[in-house]
């Protein structure tokens, strides 16, 4: 019997490089089992070229790729999401759209490469770490055993994985 399809919406403000990032290593990684999407409350209207860039170098899908706003998967007709994750802290403070289906939500946020100053090389490295950050959390999410975990120790994963090293939300937490 085939595993069942997943769809997953990655929030972040701006929809130009974190949530890019996220949608992409979801779709190479979780090929066959989920089915990713980004989106942002106030979509910047063009993915970030360092995002995409990361992208290619790292041999992920770029193709495609596009800001967007979350609007588009809160009407009617927009697939029906069983995971909704924020990966900057700003869209996990804003009031989101009701999502059809009661998705399981958590916040992993994440440092935002496009604010990065500096060289070319320094900005290049700040969204390489965002990537890693992402692709780690990632492989800990497809790698749950999703068809046999309760509803309740299923959310307590997904915010553990959102306080796991790199997130923004530990940063208070390390001396």
């Amino acid at each position: 019997m085939p595993d069942q399809m997943y769809n997953v919406l990655f929030l972040c403000t701006g929809n130009s490089a974190r949530s890019i990032l996220a949608e992409s290593i979801l779709r190479k990684d979780g090929a066959g089992r989920f089915q990713s999407f980004s989106a942002g409350s106030t979509p910047k209207g063009a993915v970030h070229p360092l995002a995409l860039r990361t992208l290619e170098r790292m041999d992920y899908p770029a193709d495609g790729m596009r800001s967007k706003s979350w609007l588009e998967f809160a009407a009617p007709d927009a697939p029906v999401m069983d995971f909704v994750f924020t990966v900057c802290d700003n869209a996990a403070g804003e009031a989101c759209p009701i999502w059809p289906g009661q998705p399981m939500t958590a916040h992993w946020g994440i440092e935002d490469p496009a604010s990065a100053e500096g060289s070319d090389l320094e900005r290049q490295a700040a969204f390489v770490t965002a990537f890693r950050s992402l692709k780690n959390r990632i492989d800990t999410f497809v790698n749950l055993p999703l068809r046999s975990i309760d509803r309740l120790s299923l959310g307590t994963r997904l915010r553990e994985i959102g306080r796991s090293e790199g997130t923004t939300s530990n940063r208070n937490d390390v001396a």
